[in-house]
């Protein structure tokens, strides 16, 4: 599977160029086997560090490498795959927080769809309310 696709290429590498924004995840990427979730937001100018929410027991922000991501080896020959249906629609930064306060990225995912809501309990198409 190809791991990035060129759209998805350019916006991480667009985000790489804007680190002072609170960028929503553009690909996540998930081990088909167990352990292992990363959302990226960014993309490094060298085409391999990549920015955003890893989790491989405990959910952490931070940098790691694309090409050691594609060179890992899973039973059956397969290896990390990227999940196709991924929209992010939450700011980094929202993803951290629901990753921390329910222990991973896939049970912050299950949350935040689930509800509907954003930590903090605001929905993230309400409008505001008018007193």
């Amino acid at each position: 599977m190809i791991l990035l696709t060129d759209t998805q290429r350019d916006r991480l590498l667009a985000n790489g160029r804007d680190r002072d924004q609170d960028h929503i995840p553009v690909v996540k990427f998930f081990n088909p086997f167990g352990a292992g979730v990363w959302l990226a937001t960014e993309l490094d100018e060298d085409g391999d560090i990549m920015f955003g929410l890893a989790d491989i027991g405990y959910p952490e922000l931070g940098s790691w490498s694309l090409n050691e991501l594609c060179s890992i080896r899973l039973p059956f020959g397969m290896g990390i795959e990227r999940d196709l249906l991924f929209t992010g629609d939450f700011p980094i930064s929202v993803w951290a927080e629901a990753a921390r306060d329910a222990g991973s990225i896939r049970d912050a995912e299950r949350l935040l769809y689930r509800s509907g809501r954003l930590p903090g309990g605001t929905r993230p198409d309400a409008e505001p309310r008018r007193s």
